[in-house]
């Protein structure tokens, strides 16, 4: 029970965050710095954002209306419970190791930021994790 709520939240909240990057835009001021590529890396730019907010939302939906489905001891339910931890530990990683300090330390609302989304990150790689070891067993 415990477990299908954690993942009903995580869902909801992926699909806030994919819905979210259309707002990026304008709170990154990407008009400005993608005036500055070429035409081709623009456009993969976008297209690799629009791409993430589909995954989100998409991922989000998956989890949020198919949890019983999810939790279902199946071939199919551990496959993809299993690549949805792989990617976000990859994800949690890039949170620590890729993004460099510079840019949230010394600014409150970076700082917060990137301590939300660390914690974010962390709750969702979990939750995910407990879910495929509850298929797993």
């Amino acid at each position: 029970m415990i477990l299908e709520i954690n993942l009903k939240i995580v869902g909801a909240l992926l699909v806030v965050l994919g819905i979210a990057h259309g707002a990026f835009n304008k709170r990154f001021e990407w008009k400005t710095d993608l005036a500055k590529l070429s035409l081709l890396n623009r456009q993969i730019f976008l297209v690799h954002c629009f791409f993430i907010a589909l995954s989100l939302v998409l991922m989000g939906g998956v989890t949020l209306f198919y949890t019983d489905a999810l939790l279902q001891p199946a071939p199919l339910s551990r496959v993809v419970l299993v690549a949805v931890v792989i990617f976000w530990l990859c994800r949690l990683f890039i949170q620590f190791f890729v993004y460099d300090s510079m840019l949230w330390r010394g600014n409150r609302f970076n700082t917060w930021m990137h301590v939300l989304f660390s914690l974010f990150w962390t709750y969702v790689v979990l939750t995910y994790f407990f879910a495929a070891k509850h298929v797993w067993y």
